[in-house]
């Protein structure tokens, strides 16, 4: 049996008896335990008059639900790769260098971009729109673990992100390269990071 199960039996025999949360609480303390872990077994059971403690729901994890998440994170990665790939690419077409030559038609990774949305953009949204209904029909899907998981590795990379666009940007800054090309490019980086971030936001607060 795992220490946490090990916990949340003893608070249910505890408080089936009759005791006290505060006076289990207490006696769970002095048997070493850390506060997070007692609030969290004394949360995991209801008190109702007349009744044995009640189980609240608990997060869970599915194999099944791993595969949908993995690829619609996968998807979104691939998605918001191409999209700033074709961003940066109207950036150099609306804000020339002068010492770049004449571009004449799309090179190869401006069609591999375009071919790759074209795939991806319509598993993305048919994923997200499965995991919607997912969400709307159980209540209990949006305690899965694997969807807080990858929310918080999402919500990990975008902060990265966020943090190396600017880091570039300032240093570009200090440096005196900081051209209208590249800070356009900075902020295209940063707006589609925003996006994922505000798309991502509320996951970890359920």
């Amino acid at each position: 049996m795992k220490p946490s199960d090990q916990l949340s039996e003893f608070v249910q025999h505890a408080l089936a008896q009759g005791g006290d949360r505060d006076g289990i609480a207490h006696a769970l303390a002095a048997a070493g335990w850390s506060a997070p872990e007692i609030e969290e077994a004394l949360e995991s059971w209801a008190s109702v008059p007349g009744l044995p403690p009640v189980p609240r729901p608990r997060p869970y994890a599915s194999a099944q639900e791993a595969l949908l998440y993995g690829l619609l994170f996968l998807s979104l990665g691939v998605i918001v790769w191409h999209l700033c790939q074709l961003g940066a690419v109207l950036i150099d077409w609306l804000i020339p260098d002068p010492f770049d030559g004449p571009h004449y038609g799309w090179d190869s990774s401006v069609r591999w971009s375009i071919a790759s949305l074209i795939a991806f953009v319509p598993l993305f949204l048919g994923l997200n729109r499965k995991v919607a209904r997912m969400s709307v029909g159980d209540a209990g899907k949006r305690r899965s673990l694997v969807r807080k998981w990858f929310a918080s590795l999402t919500l990990l990379v975008v902060a990265l992100v966020f943090l190396g666009d600017g880091v570039l940007a300032i240093f570009a800054l200090l440096n005196g390269d900081l051209t209208l090309r590249f800070a356009a490019k900075a902020v295209l980086v940063a707006g589609v990071a925003a996006l994922v971030f505000a798309y991502y936001r509320d996951e970890l607060d359920d």
